[in-house]
């Protein structure tokens, strides 16, 4: 039995995707929790609610009204201010408060307290006229990477190669408003050569514990080719050695103490995008929540009681946990899309081999999925997130690999190269 917890609760786990999947999964199997409500959920998930990331009063209604520890998944809610408001009425929910969300909400602004705080990040400029940025890439050397300021879904970065590339895309933020508000002002920054790797830790504020390495694939197509999109595979451990893991605890602990020195004190999974440049580690960006799909490798590989831990953030007890238990195999999870993705797709076509798992090493999480007359459909650009575990990283994708071929629908796409 768990030895940190007060009684039985609920949880509702707010969003609707493959990471909201995969942390009520893995808070269904914790003691000292009764039910997990998702909001909205999917068709993957059990005890779904039929409301809006966006609907805070409706959500705040439910949780009062069920008693719920509630856990944010997606990064909307946050900016909109879920947590301020459920702390007004004394409700515990796990996440940053809307001011703490900016590391993550605007890229100037987490650009600008990376410069101020000595955190290493690749050099940049802002803007928010299109001439003026035309001029810049025009006299700047490629490739670079030109990012929109606010939320775009993990959409909103573009690598640039030349400049016909670097026109056409600020052509679509700033001259065309692709992005909307999100693209009305944007960062053109250096391109920095090396490995990327996510690295997330649990923080109440003062404290933090770091979850297990991990790294994502956001280009859509193998050898990493092609748009960004929120994720298409991911794999844990990532490969980093002491000097660099000790570099980025000491990072995300800056991270911690200065927002609180800020007045803007972050508590939830603080996720820092890496890429180990020259042998160093430099954050491309801070995001205010768990990885997606890095969430569904880290919490395949969790032994820890995860609401404990997660109670423990927001009663500001972090301090006295111990470090988490980790299974000491490997994850790969592939992430089965609709071609087309990330543009136009197709949704509401039927799903099939979803009952072909037959090893406890792999699971399937639903992201863009939904029932309808007890068949499964797609509902969405990233549907499912198939996840293996194995003795190493080769005999996980194998074992993901080997599900993902006995799941098909229409128009079904994935990457053949997740783990390698």
């Amino acid at each position: 039995m768990s030895a940190y917890y007060y009684y039985v609760t609920n949880i509702l786990v707010v969003g609707s995707g493959g990471r909201e999947h995969a942390l009520g999964w893995k808070l269904s199997k914790c003691d000292g929790v009764d039910k997990v409500y998702f909001a909205p959920g999917n068709g993957g998930t059990h005890v779904n609610v039929n409301i809006p990331i966006n609907n805070i009063d409706k959500l705040l209604k439910f949780a009062l009204i069920h008693d719920c520890f509630t856990i944010v998944g997606p990064e909307l809610p946050l900016e909109l201010g879920i947590v301020n408001e459920f702390k007004k009425k004394n409700l515990k929910i796990f996440g940053p408060t809307r001011l703490a969300t900016r590391i993550e909400s605007s890229k100037i602004w987490s650009k600008k307290f990376m410069t101020k705080h000595n955190i290493p990040t690749a050099k940049f400029e802002i803007f928010d006229n299109y001439e003026y940025a035309m001029q810049y890439v025009q006299s700047t050397h490629h490739p670079i990477v030109i990012k929109t300021d606010g939320l775009a879904s993990g959409k909103g970065v573009f690598i640039c190669n030349d400049i016909s590339k670097s026109s056409s895309v600020l052509n679509k933020m700033l001259q065309q408003k692709k992005f909307g508000n999100a693209g009305t002002k944007i960062v053109i920054e250096e391109y920095l050569h090396g490995n990327e790797l996510s690295y997330i830790v649990l923080s109440d504020g003062d404290h933090m514990i770091p979850l297990v390495t991990s790294k994502d694939y956001k280009r859509i197509y193998d050898q990493d080719e092609g748009d960004n999109t929120g994720g298409m595979g991911s794999y844990s451990p990532a490969n980093i050695d002491e000097r660099i893991e000790k570099k980025l605890n000491q990072i995300m602990l800056r991270v911690i103490w200065s927002m609180k020195k800020m007045g803007r004190p972050f508590v939830g999974f603080l996720y820092a995008g890496v890429i180990l440049h020259d042998d160093d580690p430099y954050v491309l960006e801070f995001n205010a929540r768990m990885g997606d799909p890095e969430c569904q490798s880290i919490m395949m590989r969790l032994n820890s009681n995860l609401y404990d831990y997660l109670n423990a953030c927001v009663n500001k007890k972090l301090s006295i946990m111990p470090q988490l238990d980790w299974k000491q195999k490997h994850a790969v999870c592939v992430v089965l899309a609709s071609d087309g993705y990330p543009n136009n797709y197709n949704t509401n076509e039927t799903i099939y081999g979803l009952n072909s798992i037959n090893d406890p090493d792999c699971f399937i999480f639903h992201a863009g999925t939904k029932k309808i007359n007890k068949k499964f459909v797609t509902n969405g650009g990233r549907v499912l997130g198939v996840t293996g575990l194995g003795q190493n990283r080769k005999l996980a994708a194998s074992k993901a690999y080997d599900l993902v071929n006995h799941i098909n629908w229409k128009s079904k796409y994935n990457r053949t190269d997740i783990g390698n």
